[in-house]
Order: structure tokens, then sequence, then C-alpha cells
């Protein structure tokens, strides 16, 4: 499975006269991401005659042959086909594993003629998790073809993906501490929403002419857009990022997330915290402690600076505060916390900084 990055590779290979892989896979969960990449691929297959689309999707009774078909039908017009098959949930359930590591045998003993195949698959799946990754279904079409995964993009990475949209469309901020915090600010408008922030850097293009934009036009002409999961949430609270925390809190009050969901997300982090830290004390390589509570992704790199940041009188009374935010959850009192436990749970991320 490849990143991104070498699917743009794979395209100037396609430019420049190379042939399409029968079989494409896509796995992410960032909607514009994947649309672009995939619309990306799209053209450079129309360009090379593929001009015949079929879309199925995978829903209760799909009918599994139509796939192993697809390989073998022919156009009714004669051009060479784009054929889609979309795995909404990732799960295609024993019959349809089945028929995927049939499908992918099939795609490797296909003759492909001299300037490629007739028939372009491509495969949509969501983000997909380390088990689905090493199953036998997605193994065999790994290795038939060209799996891509379209990564989500980390709050850190933001505002260099903005600077970069706004120079697509001839546009910048200015140098120096007044442009980053420009982008710093696009950048907690729009997070976690990236067809909202694409939109509001696209409204900036009409507003304004080519060129550098101030800081005063963007604050005055960007929308908050953001939206926040619970997930993230936790990653703020272990980076020690309280004004994030703070917005996130209150993206989540005002969307209705339920309060009770938050706080058992929280403490089960820790929860979790708690042991690694004890375990690191005691001399456990931080690594392996990972490896063997399978953190990975953007925990994996914030867990370590946590560990050795929060110190462990603090996280006890962190502890404390979400044994009584969850008390406060269920109606009882809990003392020397605020009434509103939303207020508590900035209190305990004020312990965690």
């Amino acid at each position: 499975m490849v990143k991104v990055d070498a699917l743009q590779v794979h395209l100037k290979t396609l430019s420049s006269g190379a042939a399409m892989s029968p079989l494409y896979i896509f796995s992410g969960d960032e909607p514009l991401l994947m649309m672009e990449a995939m619309d990306q691929l799209r053209i450079a297959a129309k360009k090379l005659g593929f001009t015949d689309r079929e879309v199925m999707v995978q829903e209760r009774g799909f009918d599994w042959s139509s796939l192993m078909n697809a390989g073998q039908t022919m156009s009714l017009f004669g051009d060479k086909r784009w054929v889609e098959l979309r795995i909404p949930t990732g799960k295609p359930g024993r019959d349809g594993a089945d028929a995927l590591k049939q499908f992918a045998a099939q795609i490797s003993e296909m003759p492909v003629g001299s300037d490629g195949p007739d028939t372009v698959i491509c495969i949509v799946l969501p983000r997909l998790d380390g088990k689905t990754k090493t199953s036998a279904w997605f193994s065999a079409l790994d290795e038939a073809g060209m799996a891509i995964q379209i990564d989500t993009l980390d709050r850190i990475h933001l505002p260099r993906w903005i600077a970069g949209r706004l120079q697509k469309q001839d546009q910048e901020v200015e140098v120096g501490p007044e442009g980053q915090r420009a982008l710093e600010f696009i950048a907690d408008q729009v997070e976690g929403n990236l067809i909202a922030a694409h939109q509001e850097i696209l409204k900036l293009g009409l507003l304004y002419p080519t060129g550098k934009l101030s800081e005063e036009q963007i604050r005055s002409s960007i929308l908050k857009v953001a939206r926040y999961n619970v997930f993230e949430l936790t990653e703020a609270m272990l980076a020690g990022d309280l004004p994030r925390l703070n917005r996130m809190l209150d993206g989540l009050k005002g969307e209705g997330e339920p309060l009770v969901l938050i706080l058992w997300s929280v403490t089960e982090e820790l929860r979790l915290l708690s042991k690694l830290k004890a375990a690191s004390d005691a001399g456990e390589p931080i690594q392996q402690l990972m490896r063997a509570n399978r953190i990975w992704g953007n925990k994996e790199r914030l867990y370590p600076t946590a560990i050795r940041r929060v110190q462990p009188l603090k996280l006890r009374k962190a502890m404390q505060v979400a044994a009584g935010l969850d008390r406060q959850s269920k109606g009882l009192h809990a003392a020397d916390l605020p009434a509103d436990p939303w207020d508590g749970l900035r209190l305990l991320g004020n312990l965690l900084r």
C-alpha cells in the first residue's frame, strides 16, 4: 500500500506514455482528498481512452459476480472501460472476501496488451484498520493492483496545506508573523472540515485579487466551519494544547455531542496514560509500551512527550477530576468541581498542560 505521493509519481508516468494498472484501490476517510485523488486518476484515464464509466456500490444483497464480469465484459461502444466499486463499510463479508480474492487472481492472470488493459477497476474503501490491511482479501488486491492510502490531514500540517491551496490560485499570506497568524487563524476556523476549508479558500480567490492577502482581509472573510470529534479532543489533551482543547469543547458542546461519550473517551485515555507513565517510570521502553498497547497514528507521536511532561501528582489529580465529572454526568454531586461539567473538562485539560 502506497501513499498519495506515489500516485502523483504514477500519474506523471502515465502522461509520459506508461500503461495504466488494471486495478486501483483507494482507502481513506477524508472526502475532499479522496475525491481529488480519484479525479486526477480518472482524468488521466479519460485521456488514455477510458471513456465508458460504470459505478457499482456494495449494498445488502450485492451480486459479486457483477465485479467478476466487469473485468471481462467489453464496452457496447468499443471504448475502454472505467469501473468503480464502492464498499462504504470496508467490510465485504465472507462472500465478498472470497469474491475479491478470486477477482484479484483473475486480474493477475488477465492478458494485457502493449497499450495496457481495456478495463480499469477502481475499488473505493474507507480508512482501513490494521486487521483489515492484513486480511487475505485486501492483501490479494494490493498485490494485484495499486493500493493508495489517503491519509487524514493532521492539524499541525493544516497551515501549510492552506498556503499551498492559496498558491494554486496565485494568492499568499504576508511574510513573517502576520502571515503565520493568518494561516493559523484559517486552520482554527476550518479544522476537521476540509471540504468547507476548500470552499473558504476559493472564496478568498473570488473576494480579492491575486497577490498578498492581509491578516485583516482573511479575518474578515473566513467563516467558522470547523468540526471536531472526540478522538481529536483526546489528541489535544495529550498534546497539552489548552487553546485547541477549549475550542474543541466549545464546538462539541455547540454540536450537542453527548457529554457521557466525551467523558468515557477522556477517562480511557487518562487510564492508558497513567498505565504507560508508571511503566515508563519503572524503566520500560516507551516505544515497546506503545506497540504493546496498540498506539499508532498521531498518538504515537503525542504519547512520549505526554509521558515526559505530565507529573504523577497532576495525573492522579486528573483521574480524580474525571471520576468527579462522571458522577456529575449521572446527576450526583461532585465537590470542588465547576457546576458545569464542560468547565470541569477544561480544568482537567489544564492539569495535563
